[in-house]
């Protein structure tokens, strides 16, 4: 079975595409499918990082300066071209095979790019968390938990055919974590260690602010681990933010979170992929909406009591205070 997967990370669109689309890669490598990527080479991209992974990529040209002047959908800048000639490129880079699946994960495609490949594939998976616009697709994947709004969420979005796969019980999780949840005993609710990881790019350096936060006096006694992202603004500036810090660890770039995520008492991180290899692994967590996108499913998961949620802080300058508002004891 061929395999086709068109998603991108940049500084904007952060890392959690391209990370979620690898792990499934690998799940279906792993089973005697032949998968490749299809990624357009903006300023942030993981092309390197696939490749590394062993995966054929196919680089799409970017254009510094490009402008979207689409009304649809809301994410369109994201893809660096019309969705017409994104749709054109791609198959056009994939002309030495016809893929049996053709999977998108990337906020800026709907079902106008779908459509313009379905001549050329035989059928297209979509991974979504959004709902926000329609999908000419056989599967569709959305691993977020909106409680009981969960199961109708692409009603209409989506055509009677199409095969719907909602909720955390399809989430895209390397399997350590699953074999790291058996091995952990039960967690004792004190918190000794806290693991601080702000996604793959975190463009207003929060990872910094909740950092400065743990610098506090009351909070001396915490082992701290910091992971900044592949994308991150200032890693060398956090790194000698930790050094400044006993008891604190700085790392960049991890292969995965799994093992620092077992380590530790109690996570403060953005609301994204992350969230769903956070609760595998029984982590509690005070986690803040690094895009709007990650608003709703945060909201839900704290009102259904799983996570504490500390809004949106994206834009906020005094988010080290609102951190330190937090009772860590």
């Amino acid at each position: 079975m061929r395999l086709v997967i068109r998603t991108d990370a940049s500084v904007t669109i952060g890392t959690g595409h391209v990370m979620r689309c690898l792990t499934l890669a690998e799940a279906l490598r792993n089973r005697g499918a032949q998968c490749s990527f299809v990624c357009r080479a903006q300023p942030g991209n993981m092309i390197d990082a696939i490749r590394q992974r062993g995966f054929a990529v196919a680089e799409l040209p970017w254009q510094a300066g490009w402008q979207c002047t689409e009304s649809a959908p809301r994410h369109a800048a994201w893809l660096g071209a019309d969705a017409r000639t994104d749709a054109e490129e791609t198959q056009a880079l994939c002309t030495d095979t016809t893929p049996d699946w053709l999977i998108v994960d990337h906020y800026a495609i709907d079902a106008r790019w779908e459509s313009a490949l379905r001549g050329w594939v035989k059928r297209i998976l979509v991974i979504d968390d959004l709902a926000d616009r329609p999908h000419d697709c056989d599967l569709l994947l959305d691993q977020n938990w909106h409680g009981a709004q969960t199961a109708s969420r692409y009603a209409g979005l989506v055509s009677s055919n199409c095969t719907c796969l909602l909720g955390p019980r399809y989430a895209l999780l390397q399997p350590e974590h699953a074999e790291l949840r058996a091995q952990l005993p039960q967690r004792d609710g004190q918190v000794r260690r806290v693991l601080v990881f702000m996604g793959g790019s975190d463009p207003t350096n929060l990872t910094r602010r909740a950092l400065t936060a743990l610098m506090a006096e009351e909070f001396a006694h915490l082992e701290v681990e910091i992971v900044a992202g592949r994308n991150h603004p200032d890693p060398q500036g956090l790194a000698a933010l930790a050094a400044r810090r006993p008891r604190t660890t700085f790392a960049q770039a991890l292969p995965t979170l799994a093992e620092a995520m077992a380590r530790a008492d109690l996570m403060v991180s953005g609301g994204g992929a992350t969230t769903w290899e956070r609760m595998c692994l029984g982590l509690p967590a005070l986690v803040v909406s690094l895009a709007d996108n990650q608003t709703a499913v945060s909201q839900s998961l704290a009102e259904a009591g799983f996570q504490t949620y500390l809004g949106c802080l994206l834009y906020t300058s005094d988010a080290a205070d609102d951190l330190l508002c937090v009772d860590l004891g």
